[in-house]
């Protein structure tokens, strides 16, 4: 029986198409996303659900759809999707995050003009009939300092066009590495010297627990009276009742919304402000956009429902159905070690390098270094998966590095990943034991063993006598529950690494009073 695939939301007829061309049955109801009742009804009936952002894919409607294998989102964003939901029911989300680049990147620029000549208010004096061509004084965009917070595949198009508008460029991103930035014609700086030197400040960063309100109160009194600050991003980076202040003081001179906080924003206490231009959530509003992201969601889905091809997956690696039995743990592996990695990198990163021992040289590698970039980048970037990884490192000028070895010391197979930093190299290795439970084996060149936990706390040291009496007196006493105690040094008196599993979130408090232990040089918690 064919493959049955629902379109939910309005999609262009050319996809339609590419689904019948290829074997899949379609019934395109593109205004289903508005009746939840009728979708969950209906769904049970469908292998996969193609959408955009009209359709609310809960819990609820997972667990109505026994039959469901993937959902595909014609976009970038999966906000409207419960991404956990599916992966506890084995649903495939897949999205396209390539397909409106362009279109978003040239939205920012026209914004940016907006602001800068007082388009939107000229033009609506014009139309009523008033002329106050005295009134619109504007401002050029030669020679003027444009910060770009999030230099990665939209970032870097706004870049590259505001050089070619004769303007400088600063760019704050973790990730960008100084040869990048070059290579960009763009000077990385930090955030706070960004802050400082630009005229125009544009954001091209996703949400995270990181990057939330990245513009608050504080970064604004940063900024030069009269910044222009565009966002077409994501609601949810500036905190819009700081931004209302510094609008309504003068400190900031213009702001262009494309996003906001609460979406739809219907009723916002930014409209109507005259320094404010504000458009519906446009940014990838183009024909050229929507025909392109809908036509890679009907192909990247086909492919999976008839060949088992998976692309562009944000919760499920690329893997052949034939390698999948094999790879699969080391695929956990290898991200699981790019996270440890990426949660204890605080500064740019220049390079990484993955080292396959063993059995596991022999493997697909390309996806196992697809999982450890992910892991690693994860922290920073959430929407990242193990197709778009690579090429978000390359973006960022991340130098990519495998190494194979056919013989492994200790192990049948051993996994190591190194991240290079300006100030240090990090590494971490690991492997799968016969219960198919990845376990770390050394790090920084200490060996331990210790498996992955939900919460672990990670603390390095020097080797002194009453540390771990310390140490577990303090988590003893605010209540914290040690499960696993893995312990690792060089020689007795040197470095030495304890990583601990702990029941439960690690208050930060916590952290600080164990970081005031003697001898301790760093302590961290992790999450997995």
């Amino acid at each position: 029986m064919a493959p049955r695939v629902l379109i939910s939301d309005k999609l262009s007829p050319t996809a339609v198409q590419i689904f019948k061309d290829r074997g899949v049955e379609v019934d395109y109801q593109p205004d289903l996303g508005k009746d939840k009742d009728k979708l969950l009804e209906i769904i049970g009936n469908y292998d996969g659900l193609a959408i955009r952002s009209a359709t609310k894919v809960t819990e609820k409607v997972i667990a109505a759809a026994p039959r469901l294998k993937v959902i595909g989102r014609a976009g970038i964003g999966v906000d409207n999707v419960d991404v956990p939901a599916a992966t506890a029911k084995g649903v495939i989300v897949m999205n396209t995050p390539f397909g409106n680049s362009i279109t978003t990147a040239e939205h920012a620029i026209a914004m940016m003009f907006a602001l800068a000549r007082q388009i939107p208010e000229a033009n609506a004096s014009t139309h009523a009939g008033k002329w106050e061509k005295n009134r619109f004084m504007g401002v050029e965009l030669t020679s003027k300092t444009l910060g770009v917070i999030g230099c990665g595949n939209i970032g870097s198009i706004v870049a590259e066009r505001a050089i070619g508008l004769r303007m400088h460029v600063v760019a704050y991103d973790p990730f960008l590495s100084q040869e990048r930035a070059i290579d960009l014609g763009v000077e990385k700086v930090e955030l706070d010297e960004l802050f400082r030197r630009a005229d125009f400040i544009t954001l091209h960063t996703p949400l995270t627990e990181k990057t939330r309100n990245i513009i608050d109160i504080s970064a604004l009194l940063k900024m030069k009276k009269g910044v222009r600050i565009i966002n077409c991003a994501r609601g949810g980076l500036i905190v819009e009742a700081d931004l209302k202040a510094a609008l309504d003081s003068g400190h900031v001179a213009g702001v262009a919304l494309d996003v906001f906080e609460v979406e739809p924003a219907t009723e916002h206490p930014l409209f109507g402000h005259p320094n404010v231009v504000a458009t519906p959530h446009l940014g990838a509003s183009t024909t050229e956009a929507q025909e392109n992201v809908a036509l890679q969601v009907a192909e990247q889905m086909s492919d999976y429902l008839m060949k088992g091809a998976v692309q562009n997956a944000l919760n499920m690696p690329s893997i052949t159905a034939e390698e999948a039995p094999r790879l699969t743990p080391f695929v956990k592996l290898a991200e699981l070690l790019g996270s440890f990695a990426g949660q204890l990198t605080e500064t740019g990163i220049k390079a990484i390098r993955i080292e396959y021992e063993g059995d596991v040289a022999g493997m697909n590698t390309r996806a196992l270094t697809s999982a450890g970039l992910t892991g690693v980048l994860r922290p920073l970037l959430q929407t990242v998966n193990m197709v778009s990884a690579p090429v978000m490192a390359k973006e960022r000028g991340i130098q990519v590095a495998e190494v194979r070895r056919e013989m492994a010391e200790n192990y049948e197979s051993l996994i190591r990943l190194v991240v290079v930093t300006d100030r240090q190299e990090r590494s971490v290795s690991g492997t799968v034991f016969a219960d198919g439970r990845p376990r770390i084996v050394e790090i920084k060149g200490i060996k331990m063993e210790a498996e992955f936990a939900p919460s672990m706390i990670y603390v390095t040291n020097e080797d002194k006598p009453g540390f771990i009496g310390r140490f577990a007196s303090l988590l003893g006493d605010a209540g914290v529950n040690i499960a696993t105690f893995a312990l690792g040094r060089h020689r007795q008196g040197e470095d030495a690494i304890c990583l601990v599993e702990v029941d439960g979130a690690v208050p930060a408090e916590i952290l600080q009073k164990i970081q005031q232990i003697p001898a301790v040089r760093q302590a961290k918690a992790l999450t997995f």
